[in-house]
């Protein structure tokens, strides 16, 4: 079988087949310089045609930026300062600027460099004994929590955000040297277009005050605050070849209050509040539960028109759900792996008035994960399906039909198609069973020569 990569993809390979390209890669140097290489490599904009990203202007972020605008971070206050010196204000920031993350950067980094925790960040009021005690809904009822103890939680999560919300401004690039990871914090890249975030690892965005909403679901749910990384009201985003996991703070290992998981982490990427244009290609997602919203809303409204979102060569690894969930948006999905296993909920999300378009994926399904729970219908009418390759537990690979698959064993059908065909491609998609082969080597961070 030919293999055709393109793009990003193509010079990525290239260099990893290099012997030692990939390792050899030095770390900014002690006196705070950038490597050549390094710096040629985070000027890059988006390839031509590279998904939604690339319609309009393009992506480019930081590309532009004059040599006084390119940082070695290392340190939240490093990342701050490049990032503008005021994490109250740098979403504002336009200056064009290359950021080169060098180690690790933790959202819970004090200003005295120190590490904060949970109970330095809570309200005086507020403990978790406390609110357990005060909306249990055996005392409280099935009601939203009000009163003094909900409102010492809001100010805790004030507090909290102050230090793990990280702001970033438009025209940004932020890409990480080999091991560089952001820990213990959010990107929000709100009304900030034009922005690259490639080849970092992020971990535990942790919320450490999760607010109980006892009439989410039929037995109420933990939810937590806080993405690794969140697009609201921006255009052209590129989010490539990074790694998102809890680490080791998986939701799994959390307790259960009021008879539900504690839950402590919300999505990995979340594309809501009128964003579009963005592009997330060979990113690993692993260990998961909740990984990307497309649309936070189901109110017919702004959103409408925008949630154009490209994803592809991306390794879903062990994840639960939301792979992505999707609302109006014009979303196209091909290439990606889907290495489903233990918790398992489903894949692809077809809400309200999306126009989803799967193409030549591959999913490795483990044992108890049956073929027609890869999508779910959160009130959406149609997707198209196409080229798609299923690998089931104890089974041989083979074609799969995700519509005629979903719609034998639930009620109502899906239609089959979503009303339109993706363009912004950089060359045709790879046969659904090259794609493991592909994106097992090439998706998440430390596979680029930095």
């Amino acid at each position: 079988m030919r293999l055709r990569i393109t793009g990003a993809a193509l010079v990525a390979l290239s260099l990893l087949l290099v012997p030692g390209a990939a390792v050899t890669a030095a770390p900014g140097s002690d006196d705070g310089t950038i490597p050549r290489h390094v710096e040629r490599f985070a000027r890059q904009p988006l390839p031509a045609g590279d998904g939604w990203a690339a319609a309009g202007p393009g992506t480019t972020g930081g590309s532009a930026a004059t040599a006084d605008q390119v940082h070695l971070v290392r340190s939240r206050a490093d990342l701050i300062r490049a990032l503008g010196g005021d994490n109250a204000t740098n979403r504002a920031n336009a200056t064009p600027k290359v950021i080169v993350v060098d180690g690790v950067v933790d959202g819970f980094e004090g200003p005295d460099g120190s590490l904060l925790d949970c109970t330095d960040l809570a309200d005086p009021e507020y403990s978790l004994p406390a609110y357990l005690a005060a909306y249990d809904p055996a005392v409280w009822g099935m009601v939203a929590p009000s009163g003094p103890l909900e409102a010492a939680r809001v100010r805790s999560v004030t507090n909290q955000t102050r230090y793990t919300q990280i702001n970033v401004g438009p025209n940004t690039t932020i890409v990480g040297m080999r091991g560089a990871r952001l820990t213990g914090l959010t990107l929000m890249i709100d009304t900030a277009s034009n922005v690259i975030v490639r080849n970092l690892t992020f971990d535990d965005a942790r919320d450490c005050f999760p607010a109980w909403s006892p009439t989410d679901g039929s037995a109420g749910n933990w939810n937590s605050q806080y993405d690794q990384i969140s697009v609201r009201r921006s255009e052209n985003v590129w989010i490539d070849h990074n790694t998102f996991t809890d680490g080791d703070n998986p939701d799994s290992a959390q307790p259960e209050y009021f008879g539900r998981p504690y839950q402590v982490h919300d999505g990995s990427l979340d594309v809501t509040h009128t964003a579009s244009l963005v592009t997330a290609s060979y990113n690993r997602f692993t260990g998961r539960d909740k990984l990307m919203l497309i649309g936070s809303s189901n109110t017919v409204g702004p959103d409408v028109g925008r949630l154009k979102v490209t994803l592809h060569h991306n390794l879903f690894d062990q994840v639960v759900q939301r792979l992505p969930r999707v609302r109006f948006g014009q979303v196209d999905i091909y290439n990606n792996w889907y290495r489903l296993g233990a918790g398992f909920d489903y894949a692809i999300g077809v809400g309200v008035q999306s126009a989803v378009y799967a193409e030549n994926n591959h999913f490795t399904l483990g044992a108890g994960i049956a073929v027609e729970d890869l999508l779910y219908d959160w009130g959406g009418t149609a997707i198209t399906a196409r080229g798609n390759w299923v690998h089931a537990h104890r089974s041989l690979p083979r074609p799969v039909d995700l519509v005629a698959a979903y719609n034998a064993t639930h009620d109502p059908d899906l239609g089959a198609d979503a009303g339109w065909t993706p363009t912004l491609r950089t060359g045709r998609p790879l046969p659904a069973p090259a794609v493991p082969l592909v994106v097992g080597v090439l998706a998440g961070a430390d596979r680029l020569p930095l």
